[in-house]
């Protein structure tokens, strides 16, 4: 949902206005989420764990939607690969600290393989998407970029089923579909 979180950060900070198809589009969205939490909270036998994990959802999704919406402005002054090294560099700082605060240094003892995969996920899942957003976001600009980035999540849904396993409901499929036309409705032109 961050793209229409987005929209939304731009209407109340920024001084945008929304249209009624952006207005629609929201609405759209949230039906979705609704839809497809309130499945989840049925299924659950504690809610507890199902209302703490939609909060991480959430704040994850705003964070986000702040750091897109702030980062147009910012990667035109100092252009896509210095704006995503700097980025990248405050993230790994912050998550060296946060190992550092939680973790005996005798942690970072681990076999080969493990810092082979680790090497391999760092470049394929976060540096070199990193600098691709930055890139697009420079290019085409933040929206449609948000809106390309909105296939990630459907993409989760689809091979968390096919390749984990996972259930797939209905209600689910319904509210991902709400979300995603929601999304679209935004980016129509």
């Amino acid at each position: 949902t961050y793209p229409t979180i987005t929209l939304l950060i731009g209407v109340l900070f920024m001084g945008k206005t929304a249209s009624r198809r952006e207005i629609g589009a929201l609405l759209l969205s949230y039906a979705g989420i609704g839809l497809a939490f309130t499945h989840d909270l049925q299924l659950a036998s504690d809610m507890g764990p199902v209302l703490l994990g939609g909060a991480f959802v959430l704040g994850s999704a705003v964070s986000y939607a702040f750091y897109q919406a702030g980062s147009e402005p910012v990667i035109r002054r100092l252009g896509a690969a210095r704006f995503t090294a700097l980025a990248m560099l405050v993230s790994t700082v912050a998550t060296l600290a946060h190992f550092a605060a939680t973790q005996p240094l005798q942690a970072l003892v681990q076999p080969a393989a493990v810092y082979g995969h680790a090497l391999g996920m760092a470049l394929l899942s976060t540096v070199l998407p990193v600098f691709m957003t930055s890139a697009a976001i420079r290019r085409i600009g933040a929206a449609p970029t948000v809106l390309i980035g909105t296939l990630g999540p459907m993409l989760t849904i689809v091979f968390s089923y096919w390749l984990l396993g996972e259930p797939l409901s209905l209600p689910q499929m319904a509210g991902a579909g709400l979300v995603l036309a929601g999304v679209l409705l935004v980016g129509r032109r």
